[in-house]
């Protein structure tokens, strides 16, 4: 995994974390949802990332 991947991928959970807290805070169900979308969608990248680093291996 490059260390452009890693970055990006960081900041898109730290966007989702935010948006999540922020959703929770002002009670807007849709930003909550939006928030864990974008986290899974980071994790879901970076797990691919380290299975094609598993394979170069």
């Amino acid at each position: 995994m490059g260390i452009g991947d890693k970055i990006k991928n960081a900041a898109e959970d730290a966007k989702g974390t935010a948006k999540e807290a922020a959703g929770r805070a002002t009670g807007n169900e849709r930003l909550e949802a939006e928030g864990k979308v974008d986290q899974s969608k980071a994790d879901l990248k970076q797990a691919g990332e380290k299975a094609k680093d598993a394979f170069k291996d």
